[in-house]
């Protein structure tokens, strides 16, 4: 028993040191981004890899929850006489929370994970230190073309998810619960403003940075050889998600404070 507590202190301990070290590594990045020091090749491919790779699973992801989402929500409105509010609620839904939350979600399993998984393969075989004996900076090289990577590509799979969800939702809603495709546009438009689709692509790309910088640091702070690589890769993911959904919660508790437009208006 004393042996596993010592075990778990030290893994908490060993996870505190991390994360201290990627708020540096987002530091780092930034003053490398106001720097302008980018390798373009680099990105291009972090790009094409990180949107067109994701694009299919988010799209699927998204219809699904916008049918979902239309399901549970549809029949209890139509049942209190406020059916032709279901399409403005799932356009809430998406736009301020399940869109970018849930591409985020995409992005951290499928991409953090290569990232630690990358990186961490080249931390152990020694390839990080022939970048420097190369006077080659990790940081341009590795972490920046991701970082970008993530936070420009994220906000277009998040607006490609809210119209997956929203087709979704609208083919279950005129489908299976006869409410008039009209009514169901007229309430998107009446209920979603400029504000909610802008703040999801904010979420987006605050999520995409949480995401990149959270894969490469554990990545380059791994040790232990094939079995540290893929602790580091699980490490990543699960620190990644937990970040994505504390940072929602504050960005959200930041942008709708204050009553709503539809008790305003």
């Amino acid at each position: 028993m004393a042996n596993s507590n010592v075990r778990i202190s030290f893994g908490l301990g060993q996870w505190f040191q991390r994360l201290w070290s990627a708020m540096f590594l987002a530091g780092q990045a930034v003053w490398h981004l106001v720097k302008l020091q980018l390798n373009y090749p680099n990105t291009l491919n972090q790009c094409l890899s990180v949107g067109p790779g994701s694009l299919v699973i988010s799209l699927i992801t998204a219809a699904f929850v916008g049918m979902v989402f239309t399901i549970q929500v549809a029949r209890e409105f139509i049942y209190f006489g406020a059916g032709e509010a279901v399409g403005g609620v799932l356009a809430l839904a998406l736009t301020r929370e399940l869109a970018p939350v849930l591409t985020a979600v995409v992005l951290a399993g499928r991409v953090g994970s290569a990232f630690a998984a990358e990186i961490g393969t080249m931390r152990v075989t020694e390839q990080i230190d022939a970048l420097y004996i190369l006077k080659t900076d990790p940081i341009d090289y590795l972490v920046m073309p991701r970082m970008i990577a993530c936070c420009v590509m994220l906000p277009i799979l998040t607006l490609l998810s809210l119209i997956t969800g929203l087709a979704g939702g609208f083919v279950i809603a005129t489908q299976l619960y006869d409410i008039a495709s009209s009514v169901f546009l007229d309430s998107i438009q009446t209920f979603m403003g400029l504000w909610d689709i802008v703040s999801a692509l904010l979420k987006a790309v605050v999520f995409g940075a949480l995401v990149a910088v959270i894969g490469c640091n554990w990545g380059l702070t791994t040790t232990g050889g094939a079995k540290g690589v893929g602790q580091s890769t699980t490490t990543a993911v699960v620190t990644a998600l937990l970040a994505i959904f504390i940072a929602n919660f504050f960005l959200s508790w930041l942008m709708f404070q204050g009553p709503g437009q539809a008790i305003t208006g």
